[in-house]
């Protein structure tokens, strides 16, 4: 299936999600822990899951599922084209009242993203991708920001990962921290030349990168996992060892200060 008639389904999800979510009063919705600390879910995060899990395996049945809210199981690893699903991106934020939480959608084929689109619906920003055919805000084209030196880049980073056993000379590099609370929005402020890096260095689930992976890079910039090494997706175990987005000078700035022994968990 090409990449652009991906995308129109997508897109086509994505808005649909953010009808149903917008049913839904964050503050009232009713919400549950997940075990193992992996943080809350709620209603809202359930019925988008449940729609998207039933649009878009009907729409494509030869592609594999994975998503945040679905059971996992290895039938997706013999498909070639898999969907990567977060139902919404931010569930803590959506939780709380605020309108920085996003639906998350990609499609990968044989490991790398094809098509994607990060939706905020309380923020009216649509972000779209499809391999070879540029990133999309709105309709309108984006382009990650002009270089500048590190100690002048933006950066979308949390606070523990500034802690010096992350860097090489035990001192995080000078430069401007901002934070969001989605990944996935994160990595789309960096496509579109309103920060100049995103910078996670735990472990991050396939769901929470994968759509933003393609928009970054068709924006121009470079994404790697915190190592430098590129990013594959619908692994057997979903996770990926950190994330560095960001312009091409500020990545290879942040992975020449960053300690290669260094561990692989800090706060998001």
């Amino acid at each position: 299936m090409p990449a652009a008639e991906d995308l129109t389904l997508l897109i086509q999800a994505a808005k649909a999600a953010g009808d149903i979510a917008l049913r839904y009063s964050g503050p009232t919705a009713q919400r549950w822990d997940k075990p193992d600390g992996q943080g809350p879910v709620t209603e809202a995060d359930l019925a988008v899951n449940a729609m998207l899990e039933e649009m878009l395996p009907k729409a494509r049945p030869d592609y594999g599922w994975l998503s945040e809210e679905s059971e996992d199981n290895a039938a997706r690893l013999g498909r070639d084209r898999v969907f990567i699903i977060d139902p919404i991106d931010g569930t803590r934020s959506f939780a709380e009242g605020s309108p920085t939480w996003a639906h998350s959608l990609a499609i990968a084929d044989r490991g790398e993203v094809t098509a994607a689109v990060i939706y905020l619906p309380q923020r009216n920003l649509l972000y779209t991708a499809s391999k070879g055919g540029g990133a999309f805000c709105n309709g309108g084209v984006i382009s990650v920001a002009a270089p500048s030196t590190l100690s002048a880049a933006k950066v979308l980073t949390a606070k523990p990962n500034l802690e010096p056993q992350h860097w090489l000379g035990a001192a995080a590099p000078t430069f401007h921290r901002s934070y969001r609370p989605s990944l996935a929005y994160r990595l789309a402020r960096v496509a579109d030349g309103g920060y100049s890096a995103m910078l996670t260095l735990r472990r991050s689930w396939e769901w929470d990168i994968a759509a933003g992976d393609l928009i970054l890079r068709e924006a121009g910039g470079l994404i790697s996992d915190r190592l430098n090494a590129p990013l594959r997706f619908n692994n057997a175990t979903p996770l990926l060892d950190g994330i560095v987005a960001a312009t091409p000078t500020t990545h290879q700035d942040l992975v020449q200060a960053l300690d290669p022994m260094g561990p692989g968990i800090a706060g998001q």
